[in-house]
């Protein structure tokens, strides 16, 4: 099984003025932590609530320093539960993100295996079907094993023809 682990990361950011530059300062820092190792981490802004409900910026600025809402998503394969695709992504990211706290927001499994598995066996079974029918006309061009055949039977009668 192969899921999509969505972990909420608190990345905090020195010396700025704005919510903006705080945002933008934290994605920078964050991709330049992460890559080259992990550059298939997506980073997107978080997504920060008041108690009352009410929508707020992801950076929250108190005396020129931030601490930006980041949400970090990965897939992780071949796991055998959303709690271990959990613990794999908490582990591979954290262990590039020093002090940098880190909280799984969820996890939702992908149905691409089932889906991709009936897609490779149809893959296999098509050229086969395709060269056999590429074969029987004589017009193969795969296999050349097949094609000297095709003109050693093909050439002896057309020297019939001609005589």
């Amino acid at each position: 099984m192969d899921c999509r682990v969505v972990v909420e990361a608190a990345v905090p950011v020195f010396d700025v003025e704005t919510a903006d530059e705080a945002i933008r300062i934290a994605i920078s820092k964050t991709g330049e932590m992460l890559n080259p190792d992990l550059n298939y981490v997506e980073i997107n802004m978080g997504e920060r609530t008041s108690p009352s409900g009410e929508e707020l910026p992801p950076a929250f600025i108190a005396a020129d320093e931030a601490l930006v809402a980041l949400e970090l998503e990965m897939t992780v394969f071949n796991v055998e539960r959303e709690e271990h695709a959990s613990r794999i992504a908490r582990k591979e990211i954290g262990q590039l993100l020093e002090n940098i706290p880190l909280e799984v927001m969820h996890v939702e499994v992908l149905d691409d295996d089932e889906d991709a598995n009936d897609s490779a066996d149809e893959e296999t079974t098509a050229p086969d079907d395709e060269s056999t029918t590429t074969n029987s006309t004589g017009d193969a061009d795969e296999n050349d094993t097949t094609e000297d055949d095709a003109d050693d039977e093909i050439l002896p009668e057309f020297e019939d023809l001609v005589e």
